[in-house]
Formats: structure tokens, C-alpha cells, sequence
């Protein structure tokens, strides 16, 4: 069996819905907007996307870059824009990229506008698909469309439920939708990957795998980051986990019954990614 392969279902109910309800919107919808995050710019990625938004004119949103690797953002970024797909790389909390997103939009729609100003017709108000998978955004880049708090937002996956539109001052008017994942995740690393970004629901994988997930990559492409934040040394060997794991716990004083704690220190790791304690970093490292 391929040890890269996994069996875990992930498909709740409300997004099977919201995939129904977006296709019965298509015909409404003018340009998409495709968050994934920018340090997982590939398993971050919906799969099955141009199943929803076939030629619908796309941006791909890549989110939360003041968190990535700069030297590999951009090159996922060149990666995607050589496919022939518009890119904005974006911290969504930063006015001045949230107006490239609304500059690009209105860009992409200037034939169209152009030709509806020749018939003698008012200018359109550009309807916009949101789309990712949990946690990437999406709420954040609506609320800053629309110049108040309108999509809950947080670090953990399933806020957002149900299709909803909403106006802008932009003339742009959004769809909001649920986070989006395809119905069974059977690649093992894009797994671990959204896991330890909090894009799926932590109980969905054993969370002490999530940890160890996370210090292998750290130390094959961050090992900076396992000195600095956790006092190991940096190797180019393969990590000794139990070694690495005690360090941890001892010095965060996670012991019980004289023995660390391996499953408060894998909260631990997941956490400091969370609360941006380690970040600078992309977990999808090969193109």
C-alpha cells in the first residue's frame, strides 16, 4: 500500500449544498475569486474547481503572505501566472492589496463594460463567486469588501454554512460560500498539510502524526526555525522525533507522571503555527 495514500472522508453535509447551489448560480456569476493559502498554495487548491467554475474569468487569491517563505510564494506565484492564471499574492489585512484585488477585477472586465457602454447600457455590477477551502480568508476578503464585519471569521475550518449576496461599495457584489474540500482526501500529505494549518478539523487526524508532520518539515526546509523557536539543532539528517519532542516538552514543562506529554507538545507545535509564532514558512516546498 502506498504509505502517501489515506482513506479520510471529509465532506460535511452543508458543503455538498453549497456546491449545488453555487452551479444553479453560474449563469449569475461574472468572475471568481479562488483563495488558496499561500503556504500551502498547493494542497490549499481545490481540486475539482473548473467542475463549479468552468471558463468563468478566475483570480487566484494567494492569502496570508506576510506568513509565507517570500522566495517561494513568488515562485508559486510565477508557477500559477504561467498556467495562464491572473495572481495576486495578499495580506488580506493590508488596504493596499485588497485594492489590487478590486483594481484587477475591474480590469478583467473592461471588454465587457466597454461593450455594454457602446450599446448605451450602465456599467455592470461585477458579480463574484468567493471560493477555498476553510481558512483561508475568504470571510476576512469579504468584510473588507464590504466595509463591515458581514462573514464570521476565525482560525478554524466550517464557519461559513450557507450562499448568501452580498453588496459592496466597489460596484462588486460578492457570493459568499462555505469552505469547499473535495469529498475524500486520499493524498497523505496534502492531509497533513491542512491539517497543520488548521484547514480541517484537528480530530480528522491523529494529532501527534499533525506534530510530527510538522518538525519534519521544518527541519528539512526551516531548520532555522527549530533552533530559534524550540532550541534544536538544526540538521540535514532525518529529525529524531523522540528527541525532538522532549526537548519540547521539557521546556514548555509538558510532563505527566514524569514522562512528556507528546500529545500537549503537538498541540503546541500546531498552536505556534496558528498564533504565528513560526511562520516565514511553505510546507508545499517542491513545484
Amino acid at each position: 500500500m502506498n504509505e502517501n495514500k489515506t482513506n479520510i472522508n471529509w465532506y460535511p453535509g452543508h458543503m455538498e449544498k453549497a456546491k449545488r447551489l453555487m452551479m444553479k448560480e453560474y449563469q449569475n456569476i461574472d468572475l471568481v475569486y479562488e483563495l488558496v493559502d499561500a503556504r500551502i498554495p498547493r494542497s490549499s487548491k481545490i481540486s475539482n474547481i473548473y467542475d463549479i467554475i468552468r471558463d468563468k474569468p478566475k483570480i487566484l487569491i494567494m492569502s496570508k503572505k506576510d506568513l509565507a517563505d517570500p522566495i517561494m510564494l513568488e515562485k508559486w506565484q510565477i508557477y500559477y501566472e504561467n498556467l495562464g492564471t491572473k495572481v495576486i499574492a495578499a495580506n488580506l489585512n493590508d488596504d493596499s492589496d485588497i485594492r489590487n484585488i478590486i483594481n484587477m477585477t475591474h480590469s478583467l472586465m473592461e471588454d465587457i463594460q466597454l461593450k455594454r457602454e457602446e450599446k448605451g447600457m450602465n456599467k455592470k455590477i461585477v458579480r463574484v463567486l468567493v471560493v477555498g477551502i476553510p481558512n483561508v480568508g475568504k470571510s476576512t476578503l469579504i468584510n473588507k469588501l464590504v466595509g463591515r464585519k458581514v462573514a464570521n471569521t476565525g482560525n478554524k475550518p466550517g464557519i461559513t454554512k450557507n450562499l448568501a449576496w452580498l453588496k459592496t461599495n466597489h460596484d462588486i457584489m460578492l457570493l459568499d460560500t462555505p469552505g469547499i474540500l473535495w469529498p475524500r482526501l486520499e493524498n497523505k500529505e496534502i492531509a497533513l498539510n491542512l491539517a497543520s494549518f488548521l484547514a480541517i478539523k484537528s480530530e480528522i487526524l491523529d494529532v501527534n502524526e499533525v506534530g510530527v508532520h510538522i518538525l519534519n518539515k521544518l527541519n528539512r526546509y526551516y531548520p532555522n526555525k527549530l533552533q530559534d523557536r524550540y532550541g534544536i539543532t538544526p540538521t540535514n539528517m532525518e529529525l529524531n522525533i523522540e528527541d525532538a519532542y522532549n526537548i519540547i516538552g521539557r521546556s514548555m514543562g509538558a510532563i505527566r507522571g514524569g514522562e512528556v506529554d507528546y500529545e500537549r507538545v503537538s498541540n503546541r507545535l500546531i498552536n505556534d503555527i496558528k498564533d504565528e509564532y513560526v511562520k516565514e514558512i511553505v510546507f508545499d516546498n517542491e513545484i
